[in-house]
């Protein structure tokens, strides 16, 4: 009986999309699958794919049509081809063109673009959702998304962080006086620094801040093309917030915040609000998307867009340690819940396993 053969394609990548395959890929081959892994270059450099024992095939970005003859080659002899994110499953779709190939799509998160460009992509996204056998949407709005779209089959699958992502101790002390918070709260935000991101809200609730005693230190961890005009703004507005730029302790430097904070327009499976809830640190999260369903009620909650209503969450949080420590007790217990890596991968396994048949042994 053949091994089981399933080609993982990658486009652009997200942190959570790039996470999620090196940790399906491990757990695949452990299981006896033959795993194949499709991703630019700089993507196989950032997560090792072959350290989880995949074989990885370099593919160039989507912009590159030659992306589309390298991904035909790689499947030549794929039993299933899994594409993460509609960009990867079109390429994916044009490299299966003519064969049976059973093509499963997993929707990490959506575009937030607008305009021409909105227009183009959501097209690409039900090309991409129809091409599938199945797509599995990481929270329930993309699987609403999907079969809005015309996807023959979506289903929940929500994913698991790897459990590496978070440390066993943190020196919180060390981290406060790195980042200039001793005596003072600490909140804490990650992601690039994009619109998407909502720090403009963020920087406009920080300026409500300056009226507490003492003034809390907001840290926001990411690189983007809004730096320039983020960091005008602190300055000009003297503002207590910090951009430290990419870092590789995110987890520790979180776990040292007194809050952390998620002010996007929308989220499926928040890494930040993962990392926090795991490790016990109070959120405030806008209510988007799939972050609702994520936190339960181990979160506060504000609206998008509303910089006083994130304000006053998070001066709440901080001026009321019973809430607080409420919060802080309540994300572990919510984490639980969550599936685990295992979890993931066999119901993923399960998948395969039935777009194959009763004919190939997993």
């Amino acid at each position: 009986m053949s091994q089981l053969h399933t080609v993982q394609v990658l486009g652009g990548g997200s942190a959570g999309s790039g996470a999620h395959v090196s940790s399906l890929s491990a757990g695949l081959v452990a299981r006896g699958v033959r795993v194949t892994v499709c991703a630019p270059a700089e993507l196989g450099r950032a997560y090792d794919f072959q350290a989880t024992g995949a074989r990885f095939a370099p593919v160039p970005r989507r912009s590159d049509p030659s992306a589309v003859v390298a991904l035909r080659a790689a499947c030549a002899d794929a039993d299933v081809v899994h594409a993460h994110g509609p960009h990867a499953a079109m390429r994916a779709g044009l490299a299966l063109s003519g064969r049976r190939t059973p093509l499963v799509l997993t929707w990490h998160t959506r575009s937030q673009a607008e305009g021409a460009r909105g227009g183009l992509l959501r097209l690409m996204e039900r090309r991409a959702a129809r091409a599938a056998a199945v797509v599995l949407g990481t929270s329930s709005d993309l699987v609403d998304r999907a079969r809005g779209c015309g996807a023959r089959d979506a289903r929940l699958a929500p994913v698991a962080v790897p459990l590496a992502r978070f440390p066993l101790s943190v020196h919180d002390g060390k981290a406060r006086a790195e980042l200039g918070a001793v005596g003072r709260p600490l909140l804490m935000s990650v992601g690039s620094l994009v619109p998407a991101h909502g720090y403009d809200m963020l920087l406009d609730a920080a300026r409500a801040w300056r009226e507490l005693d003492p003034v809390p230190l907001l840290v926001i961890a990411g690189e983007g093309p809004g730096r320039a005009a983020l960091q005008r703004r602190i300055r000009d507005e003297d503002l207590p917030v910090c951009l430290i730029g990419c870092r590789d302790d995110v987890a520790e430097l979180l776990a040292a915040a007194d809050v952390a904070i998620l002010s996007s327009r929308w989220e499926s499976r928040s890494l930040l609000a993962q990392e926090a809830l795991r490790l016990g640190v109070p959120l405030v999260a806008t209510a988007v998307g799939g972050v609702p369903e994520l936190v339960g009620d181990a979160a506060e909650l504000v609206p998008y867009g509303n910089a006083a209503a994130l304000a006053r969450a998070v001066a709440g949080v901080l001026g009321d340690p019973v809430r607080h420590r409420r919060l802080a007790a309540a994300g572990p217990v919510q984490a639980a819940g969550w599936p685990t890596e295992d979890d993931t991968v066999a119901h993923v396994l399960s998948v395969y396993d039935e777009l194959m048949g009763p004919a190939h042994p997993d």
